[in-house]
């Protein structure tokens, strides 16, 4: 019996030849300027057996902007830097959508030319970021005007017209892992006492905004949205995840998404977080395809579709190191040893040299 994730997958627009989807992964290979680069286009058509690829978080703005060397979409140079990604990708007849990023209170005044990073609320992050001028602690963020978030929705609109320009097939929306859209879902960083805060089905607001100005852009079946219910990454939380994070995945289903992405990770990942899972409720609530991420061997996964808890996975890690991870999982043979120490470094060496499988 062929194994689930080798089943074909209508998703939205998207005709998936397989169910194994490539997480969005922030690699450090653009340009200074945030350009992606030739190494870059290799990279991901090595990649390109995947079901789906999602590119890696990209700025949809310069008060959006806070990883040094992450790509941007904001510009005529990146958007001419992501067009031969996309081209070199559809030579091999892949499908790739862009990951649409807002760093909010995580970006850092030294990427913003001095200016303070922007959230919900007047709260800092936990822990410390690595600056073009070393590693800084975080910031108290400037806590955005009403006025502001308009501005910031329509970052998303431009970011999204711009993604079609430079090719991409769609786009995910990355509300996860403690960045802006996240910050004002969960209440732990968002203290507002607007329309923007308090109740969930407040907070969820500037979500549902920004998923309304980008399907406009792409239409929903080409757009997805990620979330993360219970990363503590960046001192992130929420009084109750369940409870945030179902009303924000009914509040998706009025869109008619390509798929709802939930990056919750499996027990014993080192981000996995204590207490209830939250993804089999978003299961029950969303009416779409729902991907899972975090943590999955091709054991797991293939778990996660028999029993219904997901319609397919996206692996991270497993795809730095095995640029052929398709193939591997089709003949279950070995994987690479990912090397941590250049998973952010700037060149091609643990990023573009990982081996292939031997053949025969």
């Amino acid at each position: 019996m062929e194994s689930q994730l080798f089943i074909p997958l209508k998703t939205g627009a998207f005709s998936l030849p397989n169910r194994i989807v490539m997480a969005p992964l922030t690699r450090g290979r653009a340009d200074i300027d945030g350009v992606p680069t030739p190494l870059m286009a290799d990279y991901y058509t090595q990649r390109a057996e995947a079901g789906l690829i999602i590119a890696e978080a990209t700025a949809v703005s310069k008060r959006g902007y806070g990883w040094v060397q992450a790509p941007g979409i904001f510009t005529p140079a990146q958007v001419k830097g992501w067009q031969a990604v996309t081209e070199a990708m559809h030579k091999t007849g892949g499908r790739i959508v862009l990951q649409l990023w807002h760093m909010g209170r995580a970006s850092h005044p030294d990427f913003l030319n001095g200016q303070l990073p922007v959230a919900p609320s007047a709260i800092a992050a936990k822990g410390h970021t690595v600056t073009p001028l070393g590693q800084k602690d975080y910031v108290v963020p400037h806590a955005l005007e009403i006025e502001e978030i308009r501005a910031t929705i329509a970052d998303y609109r431009r970011a999204a017209t711009l993604a079609r320009d430079a090719g991409f097939d769609g786009v995910e929306i990355h509300a996860a892992n403690g960045y802006l859209l996240d910050e004002f879902l969960r209440d732990g960083a968002n203290k507002r006492v607007d329309a923007y805060g308090g109740p969930a089905e407040n907070r969820v607001r500037f979500l549902q905004q920004v998923t309304e100005a980008v399907a406009g852009v792409w239409g929903g079946d080409r757009t997805g949205v990620r979330l993360s219910p219970r990363n503590p990454y960046k001192g992130m939380s929420d009084s109750d995840p369940v409870g945030t994070f179902c009303v924000a995945a009914e509040k998706l289903n009025a869109y008619g998404l390509a798929y709802l992405h939930v990056m919750e990770p499996l027990p014993g990942h080192r981000l996995a977080a204590e207490g209830e899972r939250v993804s089999p409720h978003m299961r029950r609530t969303f009416k779409g395809v729902f991907i899972v991420n975090g943590g999955y061997t091709q054991d797991l996964a293939e778990k996660a579709l028999e029993n219904g808890e997901a319609d397919a996975v996206a692996f991270g890690v497993p795809f730095i190191a095995n640029p052929d991870l398709v193939a591997r999982f089709r003949a279950r043979a070995s994987l690479n040893a990912p090397d941590d120490a250049t998973f952010y470094t700037h060149d091609a060496k643990g990023y573009t040299d990982y081996p292939l499988m031997a053949k025969g």
